[in-house]
């Protein structure tokens, strides 16, 4: 019999862990969002991030919050959950979702008409803004689970020294 670490992580700290990790590849200056796909094997089939579009330049995409609609990042940045299913590597279908904030509506249309069963996220403060009050809707009658990841760990640290001892 051998012994085996006790101080591992869970499967849920493990996918948001990876989730959270995608997010710091957002070049948003206010908000970082990230998302991690799993499929009924507990394999990652697609990780994203919020971001500019393909072919967009980062630096002159118009990253401010407040001005003009057309002077700000919201008609043109792809949510963290779209670019999750477009780099999906196979068929959705009865996959888990993990996200940091509670999907806006045109997400969760695109997690429900993508096949995805459940969606775990850390914070749902956004739920009582207008491009979130129709996600609990759009779940309900596709039958997708949503839930608030509750962790086991409040903070997981990748340290890339670690190894070199």
């Amino acid at each position: 019999m051998t012994n085996q670490r006790t101080d591992y992580i869970s499967w849920d700290d493990y996918f948001m862990g990876v989730a959270m990790l995608s997010a710091m590849r957002s070049k948003d200056p206010s908000s970082q969002v990230g998302s991690c796909i799993v499929n009924k094997n507990k394999r990652i089939v697609g990780i994203g991030y919020n971001g500019a579009p393909r072919g967009f330049p980062d630096e002159d995409f118009p990253w401010a919050r407040e001005g003009k609609l057309l002077e700000t990042k919201y008609p043109f940045v792809v949510h963290s959950e779209a670019n999750a299913i477009i780099n999906a590597t196979e068929n959705l279908d009865g996959c888990k979702i993990y996200v940091a904030l509670i999907p806006c509506n045109e997400c969760a249309k695109l997690i429900a008409q993508s096949g995805i069963k459940e969606v775990i996220m850390i914070s749902d403060k956004h739920k009582d803004l207008d491009a979130f009050k129709a996600t609990p809707t759009i779940f309900k009658h596709a039958g997708v689970k949503m839930r608030l990841y509750k962790p086991d760990n409040e903070k997981l640290i990748v340290d890339f020294n670690k190894i070199k001892k």
